[in-house]
């Protein structure tokens, strides 16, 4: 039986139109009802993200900005936070600079951009979360960053992630979390040191996690997990790596997994008891 269950949001848990169903949300509240871990695992800030596990009745601890932080929906306590250096911030900042290209950056769980763009105020509305415009990005990461993000078209982002891989090595978590959007987090913030992390303070077993997303930051994820799934609207490169691969994000693919993975298991053990 699964103890755990981690699930990513946009692409995922989310519609396109960035609604969770009826029906998924039921799902979700019935296994959380029955004793296991639910669970958010997401690229976003923690307090979009918050919005959503309250919604939804969620009290484990979460994992936001893409692993960097994991805390409850409920509770001031930050169980694991790690955050971008300056000379990380410094080198992605002025790369940013350098090709003209968008970048946001989050400190204390406030979103900060130079300028009042375009790419900034899309980004804003589509995660309900408001932003502050900051010229001087290079001040604040004196205190360091829990993220920072590039928006820009896929041929731009490209060759801007190999630059990243190649000057950063190993210094930095680079990866892309939608088709335009590149993050860079500290080397130990993805999602997979993060749900490994989370499983052992709550003690349950890798073989007893179910990991699910549809994008390439969700590898780490679905690889940690004891029993990976792949969104049916996943990149390949993920649902070649996965346990299993289930319908898409607009046809309740998180229901699916909800239902064969756990309530029905559950429910046929309890039916055997009985016998």
């Amino acid at each position: 039986m699964y103890k755990m269950i981690a699930i990513d949001l946009d692409g995922t848990l989310l519609t396109d139109e960035l609604a969770v169903t009826k029906d998924t949300a039921t799902a979700i509240r019935k296994a959380a009802e029955l004793g296991v871990v639910v669970t958010i695992a997401t690229g976003r800030m923690y307090p979009s993200a918050q919005r959503i596990a309250l919604e939804l009745g969620l009290e484990a601890p979460m994992i936001t900005y893409q692993g960097a932080v994991i805390r409850s929906a409920t509770s001031e306590e930050v169980l694991r936070e790690r955050m971008v250096s300056y000379e990380i911030a410094q080198k992605c900042i002025h790369l940013a600079a350098e090709k003209q290209m968008h970048i946001q950056v989050y400190q204390d769980n406030v979103l900060y951009s130079a300028v009042d763009n375009e790419q900034v105020k899309a980004y804003s509305k589509e995660v309900g979360i408001g932003y502050t415009v900051e010229p001087d990005l290079l001040g604040l990461a004196k205190k360091g960053f829990t993220k920072l993000l590039f928006i820009d078209e896929p041929e731009a982002l490209a060759p801007v992630q190999e630059e990243l891989q190649t000057v950063l090595g190993d210094a930095a978590c680079i990866e892309k979390s939608k088709k335009r959007y590149l993050e860079v987090t500290h080397p130990d913030a993805n999602k997979g040191s993060a749900l490994a992390f989370l499983a052992e303070e709550l003690g349950i077993d890798r073989s007893e996690v179910i990991g699910i997303g549809d994008n390439f930051n969700d590898m780490d994820l679905v690889k940690a997990a004891g029993f990976g799934v792949a969104m049916g609207n996943a990149v390949d490169e993920l649902k070649e790596i996965a346990d299993y691969t289930s319908l898409s994000n607009n046809e309740e693919g998180v229901l699916h997994v909800l239902n064969k993975f756990i309530l029905e298991p559950r429910a046929s053990a309890v039916e055997a008891s009985k016998k």
